[in-house]
Parts: structure tokens; C-alpha cells; sequence
């Protein structure tokens, strides 16, 4: 019996790739927009204590890519982290301030398609992102350009609209402002 169930699911996994593969042969352009969440709760800035700030604050994220094929493609997209505000203890002195940032992005995509709706990806890239941090006393700036990655899943509405959630990363861990840790949903046209 166990080995009916697995030669059935296995028999629809394969019917239901074989189906994904002819549904978009034809290379084709998309454009999206998307909000993005990260966590704004870290600082290691010297001298700073009792560090408080927003927490996961939601964020405007726009890309657009192009898919050779079915599996292969490559992507391009901003995020802007918006102004998170904070409270601090400075040498027994209470402060505030807050931090802004942004990040953009130029990856490699490979998607598979699981059915004709459903399908899991990864992206591979490089990204440059932009911390700045203000204070009355302190006016800090962060910049990072390294490797950028994600995962996500997509589901296709149609053939021309789609909604995504991904996990992304960007670059190495921050000093100040929002985590290079991000949840994403969008949704994205296709031409």
C-alpha cells in the first residue's frame, strides 16, 4: 500500500511538472511591488543603552525581472526600510533619534514550477545597502555591498498576475537601523 501512495504522488509531481513546463516557454518581462518586513530592534552603536526602538516596521519594495524560460531568469529590485524612531540611555542621559535606510538589489533567479499555479524559487545576487543613524549628538552612516539571497514561493492568479512571499537577505548583519533579515508579499505582472 505504501508503495501505491508513493508511486501515485509520484506519478502527479512528475504530470503536474511536465504540465508547469509547457505552460511558459516564451521569455517575458514582469514588474511588482511589494511590503517588506524587518526588525529595527538592533544597535551595537558604543555608548548607547537601554536601546528601544520600533521593532518590525512595514516597508515599500519594487522589482521587475526577466524569465528566459521557465526556470532561469534575473531580477532587480529597492526596498526602502522607512524611518524607524528609537529611545536611548547615553552616559545616564535619556536620547531619541532615529534610523532610515535602503537597499537595492541585481540577482540570478531559478524557479520551479510545482503545478501551473504553484511554484518554489531562489535568487542569488549582490546588493548595496545604506544605513544612516540621527541623533542630537550622533549622525551615523552604514553602507554594505555583498551578497544578496532569497527564497520564495509564488502563486499564479493567471498567466499575467502572480503573488509572492519570500525570505531575503541582505548582505552581513547591521550596526543600526533594520536587519538584513526580511519577509516579503508582493504581487507581479507579467508581459
Amino acid at each position: 500500500m505504501k508503495k501505491l501512495i508513493v508511486a501515485l504522488i509520484a506519478t502527479t509531481a512528475a504530470v503536474g511538472a511536465a504540465q508547469a513546463q509547457t505552460t511558459q516557454t516564451q521569455p517575458r518581462a514582469y514588474v511588482g511591488v511589494g511590503i517588506a518586513t524587518a526588525d529595527h530592534v538592533n544597535s551595537s552603536v558604543g555608548g548607547l543603552t537601554n536601546f528601544d526602538s520600533d521593532g518590525y516596521k512595514a516597508s515599500g519594495k519594487i522589482f521587475g525581472g526577466y524569465e528566459f524560460d521557465q526556470n532561469w531568469g534575473v531580477e532587480a529590485g529597492y526596498t526602502d526600510f522607512r524611518n524607524s524612531d528609537f529611545n536611548y540611555t547615553a552616559n545616564g542621559v535619556n536620547g531619541s533619534g532615529h534610523t532610515k535606510g535602503n537597499s537595492y538589489y541585481v540577482a540570478g533567479k531559478y524557479n520551479y514550477p510545482v503545478n501551473e499555479q504553484f511554484s518554489v524559487y531562489g535568487k542569488l545576487g549582490v546588493q548595496h545597502s545604506e544605513r544612516k543613524l540621527e541623533t542630537a549628538a550622533l549622525n551615523l552612516k552604514n553602507t554594505d555591498t555583498g551578497a544578496y539571497g532569497a527564497v520564495g514561493v509564488q502563486y499564479n492568479l493567471n498567466q499575467q498576475v502572480a503573488l509572492t512571499a519570500e525570505y531575503e537577505r541582505y548582505g552581513k548583519s547591521k550596526d543600526f537601523g533594520a536587519k538584513a533579515d526580511v519577509w516579503t508579499v508582493g504581487a507581479r505582472y507579467s508581459f
